[in-house]
């Protein structure tokens, strides 16, 4: 039998954008409880990206600022689709389920983090400003993720009447 239901704590949004959504993944981005260490990473990041934009080598008809850039990334990364395990009938099936709001950005989140944190031989700030742009292009590992997830619930379609919404 399960409890009752953890209270949602309101999330102060972040010092410099004013932000929850940077300041929820400030947290994810966090480890040990080095808060300043994962905003430093995460505000380096923006301003790598904030020279790529005026440098010229994102447009910036479309993407005036690194904040956009990040808005956009998230976008396009958070999935539509799942799949979930039921048991039913001595048999395990994977169901495909929409995903809800508030993991749409928990999801994309943790695959743009995982996907920087798997490259290797540069500062973690510039692996997440590559993750942030090739995301935006729709590439990259996070996007990967993405689509691989899609195509599970694609292949299950078979299985969605064992849904109850």
């Amino acid at each position: 039998m399960r409890g009752k239901q953890a209270i949602k704590r309101k999330i102060r949004p972040d010092l410099r954008y004013g932000n929850t959504l940077i300041s929820k993944f400030i947290n994810y981005l966090m480890s040990d409880g080095k808060r300043t260490v994962a905003e430093r990473v995460l505000y380096d990041s923006f301003d790598a990206i904030q020279k790529q934009i005026e440098q010229g080598k994102i447009k910036k008809d479309d993407y005036p600022d690194a904040l956009s850039v990040f808005d956009q990334a998230i976008k396009n990364v958070s999935p539509l689709m799942e799949v979930r395990g039921k048991r039913i009938g001595g048999g395990n099936y994977q169901i495909p389920f929409p995903v809800r709001g508030e993991r749409k950005y928990f999801l994309a989140m943790h695959w743009l983090i995982n996907a920087a944190r798997g490259k290797k031989g540069r500062p973690m700030a510039q692996k997440l400003a590559d993750e942030f742009i090739s995301a935006i292009n729709n590439e990259g590992e996070a996007i990967k993720k993405k689509q691989d997830v899609h195509r599970m619930a694609d292949a299950n379609r078979a299985f969605a009447h064992f849904a109850r919404f």
